[in-house]
């Protein structure tokens, strides 16, 4: 907690904000304010078995070999393309969850069993393959070593107990990177790519630090050198403080920032061109208002009368005349209903006068289709009513008469006096309406007429067009607001700010750490080049970000990447080395000290040359608690310079397992 609020707040004094902001910011970005002290990586390697069945003409049948293996330099024998290398790529595959590169002989193999500490703690890694891809794997946890060795399942008797199981390559991978990052106490190295995405690298970037690429790579450590992964790992194996930390404030404060200039520049971008925009129609606009100014003026100049004027009139006279001209047809169409009503009612007063039978159905329905079926009557139906006296509805006779004509009479005679009132109402309505629409339709076509005389008709048209066009870029403007500018997220603001803030004071720490160590380190590294055989090496010169300066050949200054393989894969175990030992002396190395070479021969070093950085390496494997795994297919090479138990070999022509 100590460590943390100290740091806490130094990056708030940079930033100019509180402790809690700088808290709540780290927080937020899932970022570790404190760092704490790093555990051991120590990692060994202590068995490899293998079994499966050999096809071909090369001992062909079932087999299953184990392989030892001690502190110190051990060397794989046999000839070329016999398994030597691919012991490394099995032991890569248990513990780094994928091979570098599949060998040919995988495909024999059923299982594969790998023993190792690490940090600390007793595992055993089993797998079980067919046709190149693992179909079972678990790797187990134990007391020690010894237990672990005679079991491939766990025996939670003998406190061995899984730490996790697979079914595939793919799960494994996964799962295998994931523990690894774990017992090893390794963050992820984040970096940004492209400015836009965190890219997140793990163990097998990690990894690359044990496993010596090809002689040819340009990478220092490591097997990627993009994204600044060989200084990463640099710094991490040098545990400089907070390197891990360091990458994600970092990555996160570029990927924030190039976030929000994206965005600003998105949003001036569309600003401007909404300015541009609006400029355009403002100008046609002002143009348009100009141009039916001027019309306006020389309609109102104009003796005659006013065109909006004249255009108002005869449009309200035009909706007049239409609409009178319905009033009209409306009252012709009652005026002759009342006209028909009245014809009727005198017929049926005459038909009372003469008929007894039209009295007594003077009071019944007088139906003028059939109730049945909708249809009209017969004249003929009517004829016969009055003249044979049968009913048009029924055709039965009609008997009888009534017994008070005089009512019926005088009942009919009233019919025919209201009917004529109506007819008479309807006759002076309409005369009315048509005195009214020959008025109106007066009107108009004096109305027509006078727009037509008008000087200034002639200008209607453009008039028109004008004015809609006006009204239409005034629409146009209404739906193109000014947009605002760029807004302003205090949050993202205060992120970025502490952000930067903590990366310089985390380079701070990074500089003053590093100056105390590297200038060991470029010593150290320039003295175990020179007894791994470079022997016109000078000095050299490396930074934060593993980029090594090679002085050689009388003061003649490369690069690392303008050396020949031989001198690259030399200063490759010397910076390996070098980390260990001043690491050591500083107590802050945190490699995990195994190292996988192979065939160093075959990088142009001269017999001579190998030998002596074989003597080396073994003497300094040994005095720097380091485990080497090289192959060669140079028998006389191991032995002159190895022991006995520290060479596993096969017969010459012989497979190694």
């Amino acid at each position: 907690m100590a460590d943390e609020a100290a740091l806490g707040t130094r990056i708030a004094a940079r930033a100019k904000v509180g402790v809690d902001e700088v808290r709540s910011v780290f927080e937020a970005q899932g970022i570790p304010l404190a760092v704490p002290p790093t555990r051991p990586r120590s990692l060994r390697i202590h068995r490899l078995r293998v079994a499966g069945v050999r096809t071909g003409t090369l001992e062909p049948g079932p087999f299953a070999t184990s392989f030892e293996f001690e502190e110190g330099l051990t060397a794989l024998v046999a000839s070329n393309l016999r398994g030597k290398s691919s012991v490394l790529e099995l032991v890569t595959w248990c513990l780094r969850g994928t091979p570098r590169e599949k060998s040919g002989a995988i495909h024999w193999l059923s299982e594969v069993d790998l023993d190792a500490t690490v940090a600390g703690q007793a595992m055993a890694f089993r797998l079980d393959l067919q046709a190149e891809e693992i179909t079972s794997a678990v790797v187990l946890t134990g007391p020690d070593q010894r237990t672990l060795k005679a079991l491939r399942t766990p025996d939670p008797a003998q406190g061995v107990l899984p730490l996790f199981r697979a079914a595939s390559s793919e799960s494994y991978a996964q799962q295998v990177q994931a523990l690894m990052m774990q017992w090893m106490d390794l963050q992820p190295l984040v970096s940004a790519q492209q400015g836009t995405t965190a890219v997140a690298h793990g163990w097998p970037a990690y990894y690359g630090a044990l496993y010596m690429p090809a002689a040819r790579s340009a990478a220092l450590l490591g097997d990627v050198v993009m994204a600044g992964l060989p200084g990463r790992l640099l710094q991490v194996f040098l545990d400089l403080p907070a390197a891990a930390v360091l990458a994600k404030v970092k990555t996160q404060a570029a990927l924030m920032s190039t976030a929000r200039q994206r965005r600003q520049g998105t949003a001036n971008e569309a600003q401007a061109e909404r300015a541009e925009q609006r400029g355009r129609i403002e100008a046609d606009l002002s143009a348009a208002q100009t141009r039916l100014a001027q019309l306006t003026q020389a309609t109102n100049g104009s003796k005659h009368e006013s065109l909006a004027d004249l255009a108002a009139a005869t449009k309200q006279l035009s909706t007049a005349a239409v609409d009178s001209q319905e009033a009209w047809d409306e009252l012709m169409r009652l005026h002759r209903q009342a006209k028909s009503q009245r014809q009727r009612d005198e017929k049926l007063l005459n038909d009372v006068r003469e008929s007894g039978i039209a009295r007594r159905l003077f009071h019944g329905l007088d139906p003028t289709t059939c109730p049945r079926c909708d249809q009209s009557f017969a004249i003929e139906r009517r004829q016969l009513e009055v003249q044979d006296h049968s009913c048009a509805v029924c055709a039965r006779p009609v008997q009888g008469d009534d017994e008070v004509p005089e009512d019926v009479v005088a009942e009919a005679e009233e019919r025919v006096k209201s009917s004529s009132e109506a007819e008479r109402l309807a006759k002076e309505a309409l005369v009315q309406a048509e005195t009214e629409l020959d008025r109106i339709s007066h009107d108009l076509r004096a109305a027509q007429d006078r727009l037509r005389q008008a000087d200034a008709a002639a200008r209607v048209p453009v008039y028109a067009q004008v004015r809609d066009e006006v009204l239409r870029l005034e629409g146009s403007l209404s739906v193109l607001p000014e947009l605002p500018p760029p807004g302003v997220d205090p949050v993202e603001d205060l992120a970025i700010k502490v952000l930067r803030a903590a990366a310089k004071t985390l380079e701070d720490d990074h500089e003053k750490e590093a100056a105390r160590l590297f200038t060991d380190l470029n010593a150290e590294i320039s003295s175990l080049g020179r007894k791994f055989g470079f022997a016109a090496l000078e000095s050299v010169s490396i930074n934060r970000a593993a980029q090594l300066r090679v002085t050689s050949d009388g003061g003649h200054e490369r690069s690392f990447t303008d050396q020949v393989p031989g001198e690259r894969l030399r200063l490759r175990i010397a910076v390996i080395v070098a980390l260990l030992r001043v690491g050591a002396a500083h107590q802050v190395s945190t490699h995990p000290g195994l190292l996988l070479i192979d065939s160093p021969k075959a990088e142009e070093i001269q017999d001579v040359d190998i030998h002596l950085l074989l003597q080396e390496l073994n003497a300094v494997a040994e005095a720097n608690n380091l485990q080497v795994l090289v192959t060669t297919a140079d028998f006389g090479l191991a032995h002159d310079v190895l022991p006995a138990e520290s060479i596993k070999e096969a017969a010459e022509g012989k497979p190694l397992w």
